[in-house]
């Protein structure tokens, strides 16, 4: 009967952690779809406002867009930053704090 019980809460546990982790990779997910829907809007404005410039202005003019270019860029790669490496640090920061909360507690 005890096996029986250890066997159930085993499994339990393993059903708690594969919809924890399906609902991880769902967010995950949702978070790098949003990602390539914001580079793919930078792409698309970008390349207008440089269309507008190049009608309105021209080549020999100053390149204005460069600001919109670059200051949007910095949010993107910040984005992308967040995104794509969200897993290694959040995991080894949320590590590092059990450690450090297990010590205390001895």
């Amino acid at each position: 009967m005890r096996q029986i019980l250890i066997l159930v809460a085993t499994m339990i546990i393993r059903m708690i952690s594969e919809e924890e982790l399906r609902a991880k990779a769902r967010k995950r997910a949702e978070d790098k779809i949003g990602f390539y829907t914001h580079f793919a809007v930078y792409i698309a404005v970008n390349a207008f406002i440089i269309m507008i410039w190049y009608v309105t202005s021209g080549p020999n003019s100053f390149p204005w867009f460069i600001f919109v270019l670059f200051g949007w860029g910095i949010g993107l790669v910040a984005h992308g930053i967040g995104v794509m490496a969200e897993g290694r640090f959040s995991e080894d920061m949320a590590e590092r704090e059990y450690q450090r909360m297990k010590g205390r507690n001895r």
